[in-house]
C-alpha cells in the first residue's frame, strides 16, 4: 500500500490548491487522510477510486 503526503496528492490532482483538497476531503468528493506521527496521508488506492468515481 501506498501512501501520498500533500505534495504528491497535489501533484496527482493537477495542482490543486490545499483549501481546495481539504473541502472535497470534507464533502467526501476525496478520502479522509490518516495521521501517521504528525504529518497527514492519504492512500493511495483510495484516491483513485475517488478519481475514477468522479470521472464516471
Amino acid at each position: 500500500m501506498k501512501y501520498l503526503s500533500f505534495a504528491d496528492l497535489q501533484k496527482k490532482l493537477g495542482g490543486r490548491g490545499r483549501t481546495t483538497i481539504y473541502r472535497d476531503c470534507d464533502q467526501g468528493r476525496l478520502p479522509k487522510p490518516t495521521k501517521i506521527g504528525s504529518r497527514l496521508y492519504w492512500k493511495e488506492t483510495e484516491v483513485d477510486a475517488a478519481i475514477a468515481s468522479l470521472a464516471g
